[in-house]
């Protein structure tokens, strides 16, 4: 397996010699924000990118920004102009090195936090969810405080130019059900995984952050059943999954380690954005230090399945808090998250020198 940092490209206050620096971090899994959703990624300016990774000695293989335009989960007569928009920006990363695209397929909003700065106490603050706090607002509002907590720096899936039509959209999306938009999904699939299997690009869908709908509207990618549906739906090695422990893990419900176990011993894992969360309540949680004892999910059994059963894909802490005074995209400090890679190494190189004696034990 192999670990890595998401870096934001030109936007990003963290510099890539400041990535390099990470004991165990062999590259970076990119976001870009200079294309819209639906928009052909422009293989120059991306190649200029991966140089730019390259030549401070990280790799560039994984990508985490071609979104899916929303007339695609719609199901509109013009989704088909930007499915293949999709597969020609698969093709330019491909030729680029690229060899996993993460993506999701939540309508409207990306990961949804009701607080972008809640404070721990012990003086650090995180991402926080608590539903609560979304009882009598709306969407359009709600889009406003997120993006004024941002400040200068745009958020992933929090974009305002895919904000900038909310209302309109959200009004589409009342006449969807589950089934339309896993027809919808299908279809998007039988579409764009061909062209992945041609390149050698492997899809991988993230789940729902958080696991259940919000605003009510549909979502279909946060359960054992669910992601085991989107697998099936086109069988083949070019569709899988990017497990995110923190949002599948939202739901007390989902036993994470069993997923994980499930899907990577079929190989329907590419990468894993591993974190934790600590419950505060249904429907309440914030995101905290990446260390089991920190949180409500056991991250030891995580990593312990994924060593088991020879995982070779990628993975990256996620969401780490912001500590020692750190300013900057929140959730994306560079203090915690390099704090929660060397953690997860720590653990993958403790479970890997006990593999031999513990699995003869079993």
């Amino acid at each position: 397996m192999k670990f890595t940092i998401r870096w934001y490209g030109n936007n990003d206050p963290i510099t890539l010699p400041f990535i390099k620096q990470i004991p165990g971090c062999s590259g970076i899994m990119g976001m870009h924000d200079e294309f819209a959703a639906g928009e052909v990624w422009d293989k120059d300016f991306f190649k200029k990118m991966v140089d730019k990774v390259h030549n401070v000695g990280l790799e560039y293989e994984v990508i985490e920004s071609i979104n899916v335009h929303e007339d695609i989960k719609l199901g509109l007569p013009t989704r088909d102009k930007y499915i293949e928009n999709f597969k020609q920006s698969i093709r330019n990363v491909a030729e680029c090195g690229v060899k996993v695209v993460i993506y999701n397929f939540m309508p409207v909003f990306d990961w949804v936090k009701t607080d972008l700065a809640y404070e721990l106490p012990d003086g650090s603050n995180t991402l926080s969810y608590d539903e609560k706090d979304l009882i009598g607002v709306s969407p359009s509002d709600f889009a406003q405080k997120i993006l004024s907590g941002a400040g200068d720096l745009t958020l992933p899936g929090w974009e305002p130019d895919r904000l900038s039509k909310l209302n309109d959209v959200i009004e589409q999306y009342r006449n969807v059900t589950e089934e339309q938009l896993f027809a919808n999904y299908k279809y998007f699939l039988e579409a764009v995984i061909p062209t992945c299997e041609e390149v050698g690009i492997r899809l991988a869908v993230h789940p729902d952050d958080p696991a259940w709908p919000i605003f009510g509207i549909p979502r279909i990618t946060h359960n054992f059943e669910q992601l085991s549906r989107i697998v099936n739906m086109v069988d083949s090695p070019s569709n899988t999954l990017c497990l995110c422990t923190g949002s599948i893990g939202s739901d007390p419900k989902n036993n994470v380690p069993e997923i994980v176990e499930y899907f990577v011993k079929r190989n329907r894992i590419s990468a894993l954005h591993v974190r934790n969360i600590k419950f505060e309540g249904e429907h309440k949680f914030y995101e905290s230090a990446h260390s089991t004892d920190a949180g409500s999910l056991d991250i030891y059994s995580i990593m312990k399945v994924l060593v088991d059963n020879n995982f070779d894909g990628y993975i990256r802490p996620d969401h780490g808090r912001m500590i020692w005074g750190e300013k900057g995209r929140a959730g994306y400090g560079l203090y915690d998250r390099a704090l929660g890679l060397v953690y997860l190494d720590g653990l993958r190189e403790a479970l890997y020198k006990t593999k031999d004696e513990r699995l003869k034990v079993n």
